[in-house]
């Protein structure tokens, strides 16, 4: 059944209430619940059958999907025991005397999301805790943090080959190529794609570069407008003295080792499981991958569980509470998820992506203009599902042919694929980076959206521009220009603020 513009309703529904009502779970429920009564027409007991057994039960039962519920579960008692063991808030003092300015700070925390290029989930629950009590303390907006954190996560990720992210990719890539029975590698295809990632490019690079120039604009300079009068936070101190209770036990007693030592356990772990597989210089299975992150942060938790009782931070049986805490504080989380996930494959049904595709494709592109297209495709599909991933496994089955029939290299393609579907996945408050993000920080996701926006957007236009080039040159020079052009606008920005604040 075709159900034309109809099928954009669920997609609008739920982004139109996510920014009203900035209640994310009651947005993505409402979207969800819109899209299965047009599937049911309109009856509502077959409405509710089907959401509870077409789309919550299959996407719990499915294996990626329950993966990745149990990570974040695990990390998130890792997480909790972090903030409450003081190893942060100690690291934090420690490195002030370093990290003592607001430019250290955001590289310091753009520097650890591109370390923790492993996962974008861990990037944003695991950077955020340690460098948020040191953004309050300098000044800095959590919406900052946050746009920081997901500046770094997907974006960063999308770049490695070997992790997860990659091997999906690939996949699609390769299903691709025996399609149109092409003997191409897929690993090649995508280490050449790298240098086309315009607009993931431009993201990463983004945050050092307003770092350094100290100009903020349009919503997050009102963010960081509103920290000047706000107090430091009472642990971070220098004179605060923690609570000793009577065994002597005191948060008093936690140093940066409770910190450094467990997150070393994940790396650790991570190596020594997917070492023999060929990791890092090969690809890992996804599934391999996401155990051994699993494994890793059970592992750091339990260490950091036996620190905090060696130290005498806290009781063996609180932190134990703790630990469970964190991991019931997750279910928000795996809720948000469930519904974006059940969201994405209810508006996969109603045929809304090629509802999109159709109405874009009736426009006659001249074939410069396809990578710039298939990037532009790409953002409208990834902000109508916030879901990057979906957008790469619609739009791959009409880049990589389009390629192919137009003699348009692989690469830009596959390039145009990426950053169009990280363009709109930022832009979008369905996105679970973009969820994760929020968390990560402790802001809220609608200023976290409402600040990031007029950033992703200059750069999501650059790329635009970029991907008009690449079509034209079929070159790499479209990226150099495309990042000559983010630092002409700063330049101009930093020109024109200095001329009217003078």
């Amino acid at each position: 059944m075709d159900f034309g513009v109809l099928s954009l309703l669920p997609s609008l529904m739920a982004i139109g209430l996510a920014i009203k009502t900035k209640n994310v779970i009651f947005s993505l429920f409402c979207g969800c619940l819109s899209g299965v009564l047009l599937l049911c027409n309109g009856h509502p007991f077959l409405a509710a059958k089907s959401l509870i057994g077409d789309y919550f039960f299959k996407q719990v039962m499915d294996s990626y999907n329950a993966g990745n519920i149990v990570l974040i579960l695990f990390i998130g008692g890792f997480i909790k025991l972090l903030e409450n063991a003081g190893g942060a808030q100690s690291f934090a003092k420690y490195v002030h005397k370093i990290v003592d300015t607001p430019l250290k700070a955001q590289l310091g925390a753009w520097l650890g999301g591109v370390v923790i290029f492993f996962t974008d989930l861990g990037t944003a629950l695991l950077v955020g805790p340690v460098f948020r009590p040191l953004f309050d303390k300098l000044k800095l907006s959590r919406e900052k943090l946050a746009w920081v954190l997901d500046s770094t996560s997907s974006p960063v990720a999308v770049l490695i080959p070997f992790i997860g992210w990659g091997v999906y990719i690939m996949g699609l890539v390769e299903a691709q190529f025996k399609n149109l029975h092409v003997d191409v590698s897929d690993y090649e295809t995508f280490m050449q794609a790298i240098p086309f990632q315009i607009y993931t490019i431009l993201a990463v690079i983004m945050i050092p570069l307003v770092a350094i120039t100290k100009k903020d604009f349009s919503a997050m300079k009102q963010a960081e407008d509103a920290m000047v009068d706000k107090p430091i936070p009472e642990e971070m101190e220098d004179t605060y003295v923690a609570p000793v209770d009577e065994d002597g036990y005191s948060l008093g007693n936690s140093n940066p080792f409770m910190l450094i030592l467990p997150i070393l356990m994940v790396f650790a772990t991570l190596l020594m499981d997917l070492a023999p597989l060929g990791f890092p210089f090969a690809k890992i299975p996804g599934n391999a991958f996401r155990i051994a992150l699993t494994t890793g942060y059970f592992l750091a938790g339990v260490l950091l569980m036996a620190m905090i009782y060696f130290f005498k931070v806290k009781k063996p049986k609180e932190t134990f509470s703790i630990y469970v805490k964190g991991m019931v504080s997750m279910t928000e989380v795996a809720i948000i998820l469930l519904l974006a996930w059940s969201l994405s494959a209810m508006i996969s049904k109603l045929g809304t992506a090629k509802y999109i595709i159709g109405i874009l494709q009736s426009i006659n592109f001249t074939p410069v203009l396809i990578p710039a297209s298939i990037f532009l495709f790409g953002a409208l599909i990834s902000f109508s599902t916030g879901s990057s991933w979906g957008t790469f496994a619609m739009l791959m089955p009409l880049a990589i042919p389009m390629g192919n029939a137009f003699g348009i290299s692989y690469a830009i393609c596959l390039g145009a694929v990426l950053s169009g579907g990280l363009f709109g996945d930022h832009c979008s408050p369905l996105s679970d980076t973009t969820i994760l993000s929020s968390m990560g920080a402790e802001c809220n996701l609608a200023d976290h959206v409402r600040t990031q926006l007029p950033y992703a957007s200059i750069n999501g236009a650059i790329a635009f521009v970029g991907f008009v080039i690449a079509g034209i040159t079929g070159s790499v020079i479209s990226t150099a220009i495309s990042v000559g052009l983010l630092l002409v606008i700063i330049f101009c920005w930093n020109y024109y603020d200095k001329k009217h604040t003078a």
